[in-house]
């Protein structure tokens, strides 16, 4: 990435940590919303939802569940944050919450109902808020119809764009919580999780696999029904050495890359010019038969940077659910059904998308 970029990114950078972050609010339901239940493992005190750099990190998680009103006007891929008062029927709102006394509650709760004993669990990547996050997972479950409960595991971010070696460090304080988790979410017979990690999300992710399997717990791993690292940020090398000690990568495995992910191309650039695994340039650069690199970004519209291009891009978003449909509603088939190369957007009918 040339000088002149950098700079322009970075002067981005300083004006997104003077403006004020978006905040899940409330609002009284309506009829013709949908209501999403986001089960919430927290290492985060829930009466500081905004971000917290600077802040004591806290020890243990804490876990509820919110309720989150997707409006009827909702365009895939976006989040309707409001511009005034909340409304439910043009905004992403709370419509209530519900705190567990503890991890039993919590999954008890979560798996009560005809709905399978498996799970959907989405880690969030760096410079985010609980609030972003919920938001996030709301949608994504939405615009992809996800039949499964769906849990958040928010690490204490610091939210803020100036924090990201605060994040860096964030990610190994929260390590062990994520095994704890996972090691709950895989108890009993049939249960099962699927991991969606984003960002530096994915690190966390992969260092709680290679805690897992160096302790030799291999029935948690064997628990594990797929993983998606969406544009991860890490290190290739590191990548590759996280992978050697796992052994045997929960399958199916995928990467969802974009070579033109802005976000990740700063972050090489702080780390040290060295690109990370969320943009390289070609699946052989990962060289493992268990793990596939599906590349997005010929279905990039530009928006976050290009950093979430797989669950906001409505190209995208049409194109998985098309797959989805075709596979029987069965992701690891779904995904196994693309190659590194996706078609031009031309070749993908677009949803109408917001500004």
């Amino acid at each position: 990435m040339g000088g002149p970029r950098i700079v322009v990114l970075l002067a981005m950078v300083a004006l997104a940590a003077c403006a004020p972050r978006p905040t899940a609010m409330r609002a009284a339901p309506d009829p013709a919303a949908q209501v999403q239940p986001i089960y919430v493992a927290t290492g985060l005190r829930l009466d500081r939802t905004g971000p917290l750099f600077g802040y004591e990190r806290s020890r243990g998680l804490r876990y509820f569940r919110g309720d989150i009103s997707v409006p009827p006007t909702h365009e895939p891929g976006r989040i309707e944050w409001p511009d005034g008062p909340p409304d439910a029927a043009t905004d992403f709102v709370v419509t209530g919450t519900t705190v567990y006394d503890g991890p039993a509650e919590f999954i008890s709760r979560m798996r009560d109902g005809p709905r399978g004993r498996e799970t959907l669990l989405y880690v969030h990547g760096y410079n985010n808020t609980l609030s972003e996050a919920m938001y996030r997972l709301a949608q994504i479950r939405t615009d992809f119809d996800v039949s499964m409960p769906a849990v958040l595991f928010s690490w204490p971010s610091a939210g803020d764009p100036r924090g990201y070696v605060y994040d860096r460090d964030s990610v190994l304080y929260a390590r062990d919580d994520l095994v704890g988790l996972l090691d709950r979410l895989t108890a009993g017979p049939g249960a099962r999780v699927f991991i969606l990690a984003h960002s530096m999300g994915a690190q966390l992710v992969m260092e709680a696999l290679r805690q897992l399997a160096i302790s030799g717990d291999r029935q948690v791993l064997a628990g594990l029904s797929g993983v998606v690292l969406m544009s991860p940020d890490i290190d290739p090398d590191v990548f590759a050495r996280q992978a050697e000690a796992i052994g045997d990568l929960p399958q199916p495995f995928f990467i969802f890359i974009t070579r033109a992910d802005r976000a990740l191309s700063l972050a090489g650039f702080i780390t040290g010019r060295k690109p990370r695994l969320g943009v390289i340039d070609a699946a052989e650069e990962v060289a493992r038969p268990d793990v596939q690199v599906i590349d997005f970004t010929a279905l990039a519209t530009g928006d976050a940077y290009n950093h979430y291009v797989p669950v906001t891009s409505p190209a995208a978003i049409e194109m998985l659910n098309r797959l989805l449909s075709e596979t029987g509603n069965s992701a690891a088939g779904a995904l196994g059904e693309l190659t590194l190369d996706l078609p031009a957007p031309d070749a993908v009918p677009r949803l109408k998308r917001g500004g």
